[in-house]
């Protein structure tokens, strides 16, 4: 395995093992559900960028260790630093980390287990496919703490249906992982003693066809079907940030992490 930055004494953020021609990445926070911090989205950026110039690399897999994919964006980590600048930051890496995966030569497959939220269901969607275990369930689930999932809605929204992605965005509800099959987030469910060899099998199919046409039919399907994305992700990412300065969602996030019921004000 190779480890990168630390978020406890010993615990590398991200693990990264390459092996056959696939680039293993790990988002290794259990603890914490695999939250997104800063110092996690930093690695994966600099992992991302890395594998991008690293011709051995075929395919990517992105994955979390412990029960659950990844629960979204590290609220605790955004409260305790809660000033504009700190969030501003937070969603443009965010966001220029989605870019990446979109403008990365080597298709990127996301294995997907348990709690799949927020902007762990963006990185989901914004990878070029996806294997899920049956366990998983998916969810843009901000709204919960009053917080509207703007950035995950722009990847939710380039898989899924209107109506469906709507759904997801408006209610914060689960759906499982046949649901998620259904409307298109997911490409296959297994069981999850049946994942790894299942995105082993994408991967490997993947690997047998020519790296050239592979890289290009990528390139080529985004800038056909995704033009305005640069642009979706600046005017979702400053939405964000207006939203996360708001009082409902410094009350959400507070009851969020006390357990209790917040009172909603209204601004």
């Amino acid at each position: 395995m190779h480890a990168t930055a630390k978020t406890e004494p010993g615990q590398p953020v991200l693990l990264r093992h390459d092996a056959n021609g696939i680039a293993s990445l790990t988002l290794n926070r259990p603890q914490h559900y695999n939250a997104l911090s800063v110092a996690l989205l930093t690695e994966l950026q600099a992992a991302v960028d890395a594998i991008a110039r690293d011709t051995a690399v075929r395919v990517v897999v992105i994955a979390g260790a412990g029960k659950a994919f990844c629960a979204g964006h590290d609220l605790k980590e955004m409260r305790a630093h809660h000033d504009r600048g700190f969030i501003k930051d937070v969603f443009e890496r965010c966001s220029r980390l989605m870019l990446s995966l979109t403008r990365l030569p080597q298709p990127v497959i996301a294995r997907a287990h348990g709690i799949v939220a927020a902007a762990g269901c963006q990185l989901v969607a914004q990878c070029d496919l996806a294997v899920a275990a049956s366990d998983a369930r998916f969810a843009t689930s901000g709204i919960n703490v009053g917080l509207f999932c703007a950035t995950p809605g722009v990847a939710l929204t380039r898989n899924v249906p209107r109506k469906r992605a709507m759904e997801m965005l408006m209610t914060g509800e689960f759906i499982d992982a046949p649901a998620a099959l259904s409307y298109g987030l997911v490409n296959r469910v297994v069981p999850m003693d049946q994942l790894d060899a299942e995105v082993d099998r994408l991967a490997q199919s993947i690997i047998a066809k020519t790296p050239v046409a592979v890289a290009a039919g990528k390139k080529l399907f985004y800038e056909q079907i995704d033009a305005g994305l640069e642009r979706a992700y600046e005017l979702a990412s400053d939405t964000m940030v207006c939203n996360m300065m708001t009082d409902d969602a410094a009350e959400g996030i507070d009851a969020f992490m006390q357990k209790r019921k917040p009172q909603w004000k209204g601004k």
